[in-house]
Order: C-alpha cells, then structure tokens, then sequence
C-alpha cells in the first residue's frame, strides 16, 4: 500500500456512512424539531391550508425515502464485516465447526435444524448450573442427532 493514502471504498460508500452518522447525532435530531416547530409556527401564517400541509408532507417522504437507502447500505456493510469477523474467530479457534461459516446463506430447515441443537446445549446448560454443575464444557451440536443418523445407516462390511 504505497503511494496513496488508503481510501474506504467508493464515493457513494464515504457518503452513505457520513450520512448515517451524522443522521444519527443528537444534533441533526434537534435540527428536525426545529424545523417541525418552524413548520407549526406558520401555520397560521398559511391559514393552515393543503399547500402548507403538503410542504412537511412532500419534505419528510423524500428525506425519508432516501435516509431508506443510506442506511441500508450502511447497515449492510457492517452486517457483512461484523460475519467477517465472526467467521474468523471461527475459523480460529481449534475444534470449532466450521459448518458454521457462512451460516447465513443456509436455507431455513437446515438454519433451524442447526439454531435448535445450539438451543438444546442452552437448555441443558441452564439444567446444570442449577443442579450446581459447571456450563463451561464443549459438548457436540446435534450429537443426539449424529447418533440417531449413525444408528440408521446400515453397517459398513469388514474388509
């Protein structure tokens, strides 16, 4: 990386994450009151008429629609960082599943199946802490799963 100094993607992204953040600053909150309150106020100025109702009308639905875009493009790069970086503590840690990677591209029968065995380890967990157990030991995901499916299949011939 030499040369230019490094820039966070492109023109729309830099703009999409300034946007939100400063969407989301107390500031730009007082900012929309005081121009509510302004709106309000000349009211009587306007006789409260359609044209005066259809200014705040018109200026909030555009506001609105787009701030729609910009945080959901926002929104979704943080989510694709934040499974980035859990994918690598996954990856990292020896013994983890690494079934586990990428988990949100499953559909959801096998996304349930595999939320239902971490589930069950919660439950039995909770179960030993209050039998005066520890909850910190590293069982199998589906274990009981694994061994019903083992169970089924027929036996490999002895060679």
């Amino acid at each position: 990386m030499h040369g230019r100094p490094y820039r966070q993607g492109s023109w729309f992204t830099r703009f999409a994450k300034k946007t939100a953040r400063r969407a989301g600053h107390p500031a730009t909150f007082c900012v929309a009151v005081a121009i509510i309150l302004l709106w309000a106020a000349t009211g009587p100025l306007f006789g409260f008429s359609d044209t005066w109702q259809l200014v705040i009308n018109t200026g909030t639905t555009i506001v609105t629609f787009l701030m729609v875009f910009l945080i959901q493009n926002t929104q979704n790069r943080d989510s694709a960082a934040i499974q980035v970086k859990l994918d690598e503590l996954i990856r990292a840690i020896e013994g983890a599943h690494l079934a586990l990677l990428d988990l949100e591209e499953l559909d959801d029968k096998n996304l349930d199946r595999i939320v239902a065995g971490y589930r069950a380890l919660a439950r039995q967990a909770r179960k030993d802490l209050r039998a005066g157990k520890s909850d910190t030991d590293v069982r199998e995901v589906g274990q009981e799963r694994r061994k019903e499916i083992s169970e089924q299949r027929p036996a490999k011939p002895a060679k």
